[in-house]
């Protein structure tokens, strides 16, 4: 385990379960990845298992970019890709790539679980905030996100540059 997941386990997911104690882990090699494919894939459906492997491999090589899951029973139950930046505006930062929980298991406190580990990592790692972008059709993300007290702040733009 990097340094990162130092704490993970045993942090309790409030309402998953009961209070069975949560297995945050980091995804640091290929075949981990390649396990947690099906949940990944709920988010990014454009990636293949190698695909997903290759790519996450590629962005944690560099060392800002950091992939973990959360365990229950050892079947992966939910994923964030994030990394820390630093700018003007918000300073030192979390800024989370990706989160998401398998479908099949939403509303039992894994998502909660694992932005809670996120929030203490952020301040762990001595954040100011913590950000993330989401689609503007991912209407029951922003219900999560808003309860668990993110807010709205500004608009992302984009443009492909084919």
């Amino acid at each position: 385990m990097d340094e990162t997941t130092t704490g993970a386990r045993g942090a309790h997911e409030s309402g998953a379960h009961g209070s069975r104690a949560a297995d945050i882990r980091a995804l640091d090699e290929a075949s981990a990845i390649r396990e947690a494919w099906p949940l990944v894939s709920q988010l990014r459906p454009h990636l293949d298992p190698e695909q997903l492997a290759t790519q996450l491999l590629r962005q944690m090589a560099g060392g800002s970019f950091h992939a973990h899951v959360l365990y229950d029973d050892g079947v992966p139950r939910a994923y964030a890709g994030w990394r820390i930046h630093e700018n003007l505006v918000y300073g030192r930062h979390m800024y989370v790539d990706d989160l998401v929980t398998d479908q099949t298991v939403r509303s039992r406190g894994y998502g909660k679980a694992l932005l809670d580990w996120l929030k203490a990592e952020a301040r762990r790692q001595g954040c100011a905030r913590l950000q993330l972008d989401s689609g503007t059709f991912r209407k029951d993300a922003h219900a999560f996100y808003l309860r668990e007290g993110l807010r709205i702040e500004a608009f992302h733009f984009g443009i492909a540059l084919d």
